[in-house]
């Protein structure tokens, strides 16, 4: 019997069909958008192989579709599209296609793809923590803080934008506070960024939290991340409460060490100086009767 050879470019032609485009590259999985300050990060899964790569389009919902250098045929699971959202009141919908690594052809029309859910900037990126300064009057008859807007990663004309450049009259601030030691906590609604907050006891400690607060917004878009904690000084603490056990307990030590070296410091020079007066008086001729 005759073996017939098959030139393997036919097999291939043959064997094909057999294959869905999916299967030749698979499909992302798990498409997402993460974005703080306006700092959009698309992501998704799995890292793919050698045998294929990603290419991200965007656009908004009636608009053509666009794709930024950085994201054609990538090894990489995630896409920052930040300075590509240039409408940020628009809603977005972004395609993860599943393509042929860069320089390999194929006759495939449409690749696989999947999409991501709907995404508007300015409804939906996070808003980072502030920060803030804390200022108790002299007369310890009122707090101030001075919140400091952060900053997003929105340019223009060569400016970095904050919150309140995008937000304007929207954006307000959230201030949490409660006395130390205590867990009764007070609100207070800001449109400003200079607070000021009368009604506290004169002498006593407050802790303070902050957070962007946009009214407009929707859920648990509305409020923005937690500030770290700022705690005001308390006249009437004690050194206890000011200072850790290790700190007082060092500070005594010290104390004492000092105490006793001057001690043996003092001991030292006395018999140096006993020792020379009495060394003089031996070294004295006797008077002559």
């Amino acid at each position: 019997m005759v073996a017939v050879r098959v030139p393997a470019a036919l097999l291939i032609v043959f064997f094909l069909p057999m294959f869905s485009a999916t299967d030749l590259y698979p499909k992302a999985q798990n498409v997402t958008w993460k974005s703080t300050n306006f700092k959009t990060i698309l992501s998704w899964e799995p890292k793919p192989s050698a045998d294929y790569s990603y290419t991200v389009e965007f656009s908004t919902l009636s608009g053509n579709k666009q794709r930024t250098p950085h994201c054609i045929r990538s090894s990489g699971t995630m896409c920052d599209l930040s300075n590509s959202l240039t409408d940020l009141r628009a809603d977005y919908i972004a395609d993860v296609l599943s393509e042929p690594p860069l320089g390999v052809t194929s006759d495939i029309i449409e690749f696989p793809y999947t999409s991501s859910p709907r995404f508007c900037p300015y409804k939906d990126t996070e808003i980072g923590r502030p920060d803030f300064k804390l200022e108790v009057s002299g007369d310890k008859k009122k707090t101030t803080l001075y919140v400091t807007d952060p900053l997003t990663a929105v340019f223009k004309d060569g400016r970095q934008l904050n919150i309140r450049d995008i937000f304007s009259d929207e954006l307000q601030y959230k201030v949490t506070y409660r006395r130390n030691k205590s867990t009764g906590k007070k609100v207070v609604i800001s449109k400003t960024n200079e607070i000021v907050l009368t009604d506290l006891d004169r002498g006593e400690s407050y802790c303070f939290n902050v957070q962007a607060y946009i009214p407009s917004r929707v859920g648990d878009k509305q409020l923005g991340e937690l500030s770290q904690t700022q705690c005001s000084k308390d006249d009437n603490q004690s050194i206890f409460e000011m200072y850790s056990v290790g700190v007082i307990a060092a500070a005594i030590f010290l104390i004492l060490l000092l105490i006793g070296i001057i001690i043996a410091v003092t001991v030292v020079c006395c018999k140096r100086r006993q020792n020379a007066l009495k060394s003089g008086k031996e070294g004295m001729p006797l008077n002559d009767v």
